[in-house]
This record gives C-alpha cells, structure tokens and sequence, in this order.
C-alpha cells in the first residue's frame, strides 16, 4: 500500500469504463499536483518565457528600433531624408553594392568550405574526431582584431604572399594585396569560417548516418549520397550558417577597416565615420537602417529557397 500511495494516482477515484466483453477495467485518474502552477501550464510556460521576452524587448528592440528611426537630435523624418539620399546618390550606393557583392562572396565561400568539413567531422569515427572538431573551433577563441593583423602581416608588401610571388617568378616586384577585394574577402572568410562549420557540423549530426549506408546499398556513389541525401536534410542548418555569415560579414568593422582602408569602404566602416567622426546621425541611422533591411532581405530569400527546394524534392 506503500508504493501505491506514493504513486501519482489517486485509487479512490477509480471508476469502471464499459468495454465490449464482459470485463470491467478500472482507469485511474491522475491526481492533482500540491503545485498550482503545475496545474496550468500554459500559465507557467508563460510565466518562465516573461523575463527573456523583457530582457528581449527592452533591452534590445526598443533601444535598436530608437537608434535606427529617432537617435538623439534628429526626427524620424530626417533619418527617412537621409534614406533617401543615399539611394539616390552614387557614391552611397557603390558602398552598399561593395558590401552587399563582398557578403555574398563570402557566405558562398565559407558555406562551399565549410560543408565538406563539417560532413567529415560528423560521419568520422575516429577517436581523433572531438580533437579536430575543437581545432576547427579554436579560431572562435582569438580576437579578431589578433586574426586581422596576421592578414596584415601575410599580404604586406614585405610579407609571406607577395615574397612567395616574387619567388616564383610571376612578378618582378611584389603586387599589393592589401586595401583591395581581395585581402577583404579573405580576412572575413578565415573570420567565420568556424562559425560556418560549427552551424553546418550541428545539422550533418542531425541527419541519420544509416541513410547513407541505404542509399550507397541502391547504387549511388558517395558524391550522389551527398547530395540527393544529407545536403537537402541538412539544408535548414546550412541555411542558418549562411545567415550568420552573412549578417557578419556586412556588419564586420575591424577587418575591412584594416585590410579594406579607405579605398575599400563599406556600411560598417561608413557607419563608424558618420558616428565618430563626422557625427552625422541621420545619415548614421540611415546606414544601419539599410544593413539590417539588407540582413533581413538575404535571410528571408536564402530560407524562401531552402523551402522551395525542400518541397521539390
């Protein structure tokens, strides 16, 4: 009687249920909990999610949305004027088609990188596995102000990359690398990387390894296997890891700053030019207005044709 007083049961309200033969069973009805919270969980899972949700809300939208349309000392009809000429100016314009062109470049790299990496890492079973899966990672744990100057360092005119191509015979003195595309798309390519494989390794583990075993059994070779199997179930993951990337590579400062200069100018380095040094905060509001138009824009396509893709196949 011991053990069934401490179940969760009450046995006194055990009422007979009518069933086709001659048998009566008894269904038990589960006892109230002593906790009144536990009797409503609606209530309680609303409960729990209210602080996040404040924390959320006014300690980052409302303050976002009054530095994006009303920072200090302008209206929101001034930072929409300012808007306005920026879309229509080609100076403006040619910096938010540099940024958006060099985002796309290096989500497309670090995906078309990252992918294959992270494939290998979720199907290893060697016990090396974690090991490599931490050195990939490890980058994540450096400055990147400490991972930009080793760019500076390589693609100097005295560095690694323009010795090695003097070497070699291909030029008489060394190109400079530095302030061009270039040196841009690369140092932002080794920046998210990591984070590209970290978000692609997470969605490959997801995806059952004896899928892959079943389809090399019907005859497809492994590139076949990886593509008609783990790519599309893998794909919402793959569609995380390209948002993150490119929602960091169009607000990135640091990097395109140093190895992009003057020349190479884009939203992040324009936003922190009108903010410090020109104090311009409409025009500062309207950068940050488009970068985040711009982040949304690519998020929404980029998942619009993941499901596309999805229900084709």
């Amino acid at each position: 009687m011991g053990l069934w007083r401490s179940a969760r049961y009450d046995l006194s309200s055990l009422e007979p249920v009518a069933q086709p033969v001659a048998a009566m069973i008894f269904v038990a009805r589960p006892k109230e909990s002593n906790y009144p919270l536990m009797n409503n969980r609606p209530r309680a899972g609303a409960l729990l999610l209210l602080p996040g949700l404040l924390l959320i809300v006014f300690g980052f939208a409302v303050p976002s949305a009054v530095m994006l349309f009303s920072p200090p000392g302008v209206t929101p009809s001034d930072v929409f004027v300012r808007l306005g000429e920026m879309l229509s100016d080609p100076y403006d314009l040619g910096i938010i088609g540099r940024t958006l062109g060099l985002g796309l470049v290096v989500t497309a790299l670090c995906i078309v990188l990252a992918f294959p990496i992270a494939c290998l890492l979720a199907r290893s079973t060697s016990r090396w596995a974690g090991i490599w899966l931490a050195l990939a990672v490890f980058p994540l744990l450096l400055s990147n102000v400490v991972r930009t100057f080793g760019w500076l360092v390589i693609l100097g005119s005295n560095g690694f990359a323009g010795r090695l191509i003097t070497g070699l015979g291909f030029a008489d003195e060394a190109p400079q690398l530095l302030y061009t595309p270039l040196a841009v798309v690369l140092g932002l390519v080794q920046l998210f990387l990591p984070l590209a494989v970290v978000a692609c390794y997470s969605a490959v583990a997801q995806v059952d390894a004896g899928l892959d075993d079943a389809a090399r059994g019907l005859g497809a070779s492994r590139l076949r296997t990886l593509w008609s199997v783990v790519v599309p179930l893998s794909l919402p993951g793959v569609v995380v890891a390209a948002t993150l990337v490119f929602a960091g590579s169009i607000t990135a400062y640091t990097t395109p700053y140093l190895l992009g200069g003057s020349s190479q100018r884009m939203l992040a380095t324009q936003l922190f030019a009108y903010s410090s040094v020109t104090v311009n905060w409409a025009a500062a509001s309207a950068t940050a207005l488009v970068m985040t138009v711009l982040v949304f824009l690519v998020s929404g396509l980029s998942s619009a044709v993941a499901r596309a893709k999805g229900r084709v196949q």
